[in-house]
């Protein structure tokens, strides 16, 4: 035991549990009195977080790599969980994409797109030579599209483009061809157009208009972006210091907690304590980076570039929407946002990552 702990990648841990720490500064600086109790909840979750990811270090991944069972009934599990939202979701900070059991809340999407993951990785490696069929990008394409369809009608846009974003990295490692990857635009401009005129709510419109130009309307579509963008220039170099910025603390700021808490730690931390940030991530991508190349076998090798693709678009759309560059569509940071959902599904992945590091 001690052998296989010793060889855990302590540093991709260290990674995320800094990263867990920013948001936990961040929690504690934007919270008071029974607010507290978010800030304890998140301490709770990190450290059950740390225990599964240990725990699943110990499960021989390549369990996975040989046996499809395992994976589908995951993922059918997670689909029916997300279809069951639809008429027994609870409505959280806009969206229908949680369940609410007493005073916890669990959000089904996050354990969809780690079974995703593992899906599209186990269904390309066994094809992985067969990639020039166009057939299996359908196929594939159908196992993406069932979960963001669910997810679309529970108002959470985020997920979808980083489930979408997920399929086209993981087949782009497993070899799509160029044309190929045309055809996939097209395609997705016409389902964007369809889910425009059909799926998307008027709020979800108003978003995405708002964000070409926020200061048209400050009081209503475009009044989330221009407090963040208040946010982040308010920070300077050195930041206005831990509970001390007027955006987060004054309530300006919507869901410093969670969707903006980038803009709070920049509010607070200023551009040096940004700079850390992104260097933490940096440092976490590139540790996923590295089991990727050392690994084995394409199942394995898939599977951290799924995470890895999963992890940069996810941060990408989060930290870019604070900022005015990306529309704002309701998406947690990973590992710095509240939420114990996000935080136990994103532990657990690195379970099996460093799972895949040690068995080689």
């Amino acid at each position: 035991m001690l052998q296989h702990l010793k060889n855990l990648d302590w540093l991709l841990a260290a990674a995320a549990t800094t990263l867990v720490f920013f948001g936990l500064v961040s929690l504690y600086g934007s919270s008071g009195g029974d607010e507290l109790l978010n800030f304890k909840k998140q301490v709770l979750w990190l450290a059950i977080g740390f225990f599964l990811m240990a725990s699943i270090s110990f499960f021989d991944y390549r369990i996975l790599k040989n046996y499809t069972a395992p994976i589908v009934i995951f993922y059918a599990i997670c689909l029916i969980l997300l279809a069951g939202l639809l008429a027994f979701g609870a409505t959280v900070r806009g969206t229908e994409s949680w369940y609410k059991i007493g005073a916890i809340t669990v959000e089904p999407v996050e354990f969809e797109k780690i079974a995703i993951i593992l899906l599209l990785a186990k269904y390309f490696s066994m094809r992985h030579i067969e990639m020039y069929r166009i057939r299996h990008i359908i196929a594939s394409g159908v196992y993406v599209l069932l979960p963001a369809i669910l997810v679309i009608l529970q108002r959470e846009i985020g997920s979808v483009i980083v489930i979408i974003s997920t399929w086209l990295g993981v087949m782009a490692v497993a070899g799509i061809k160029v044309k190929h990857l045309f055809l996939l635009g097209l395609l997705g401009a016409i389902i964007f157009l369809f889910s425009w005129n059909f799926l998307f709510h008027d709020y979800q419109r108003e978003r995405l208009i708002s964000f070409l130009n926020p200061a048209s309307d400050p009081q209503g579509a475009g009044y989330n972006a221009m407090q963040s963008l208040i946010a982040v220039g308010s920070g300077g170099i050195w930041g206005k210091g831990l509970g001390q910025g007027t955006q987060t603390s004054l309530g300006f700021l919507p869901e410093p907690e969670t969707d903006f808490i980038y803009a709070a730690i920049v509010e607070e931390m200023g551009l040096i304590g940004a700079a850390v940030l992104l260097m933490c991530f940096a440092f976490l991508f590139w540790r996923v980076a590295k089991i990727l190349q050392d690994s084995h076998n394409n199942f394995a090798r898939l599977v951290a570039a799924g995470f890895l693709v999963m992890l940069t678009s996810q941060t990408f759309v989060n930290m870019g929407m604070t900022i005015g560059i990306t529309p704002i569509t309701g998406i947690p940071l990973p590992f710095v946002s509240y939420g114990g959902s996000g935080m136990i599904a994103l532990f657990a992945m690195l379970g099996i990552l460093q799972s895949i590091k040690i068995n080689k």
